[in-house]
């Protein structure tokens, strides 16, 4: 992890409070989250609110060091308990880097990321490119019944040289406070 984003936080907590322990842990991880939440939280499921595969724009493509117009899958999720949602999560995925198996796992949209990796044994490593604050539009108000800040992170999970998925993750202030 580089000191950019450890020398982030100080920064956020001077906006926002001090962090939890809980808090920091999720936006400087570079293991799996759901294995976290599931410690954190009991066990943890998600909930798929949208899943395509569309071609990448300039954005998705230097996300993703691929060319522009090459598949992604786009999914959005919530990393949840039974009751209450954890997590918000956008993940991008450059289908031409996935094998049969993992591609269908990953359109049964409602496994975690973590899980499918684990189940296929994807040697992998996380690179957290940043970590930041901000405010939440209205969906993620409905969601998370709050109008705190969000702490939000995006990493890279690389398997063999390349990016295999890029994630942006997102949880309000207000969560994890114990």
């Amino acid at each position: 992890m580089t000191n950019k984003v450890f020398d982030a936080l100080p920064g956020i907590e001077k906006r926002l409070g001090k962090l939890s322990s809980a808090q920091k842990i999720l936006l400087t991880t570079d293991g799996s989250v759901t294995s976290i939440l599931d410690v954190l939280k009991g066990h943890v499921d998600i909930n798929t609110l949208q899943q395509e595969f569309k071609p990448a724009d300039k954005e998705m493509a230097r996300n993703l060091n691929i060319h522009e117009g090459n598949s992604v899958n786009y999914r959005v999720v919530i990393i949840k308990t039974a009751q209450d949602p954890l997590i918000y999560a956008v993940s991008l995925v450059p289908l031409n880097r996935l094998n049969n198996e993992f591609k269908e796992d990953l359109i049964r949209a409602d496994i975690p990321i973590g899980r499918i990796l684990k189940k296929h044994n994807i040697e992998s490593r996380r690179e957290i490119k940043s970590i930041f604050i901000e405010e939440p539009n209205q969906e993620l108000k409905e969601i998370f019944k709050t109008d705190s800040p969000f702490l939000c992170r995006t990493y890279n999970i690389i398997h063999q040289d390349e990016i295999l998925i890029h994630l942006k993750e997102m949880f309000p202030y207000s969560l994890f406070r114990e």
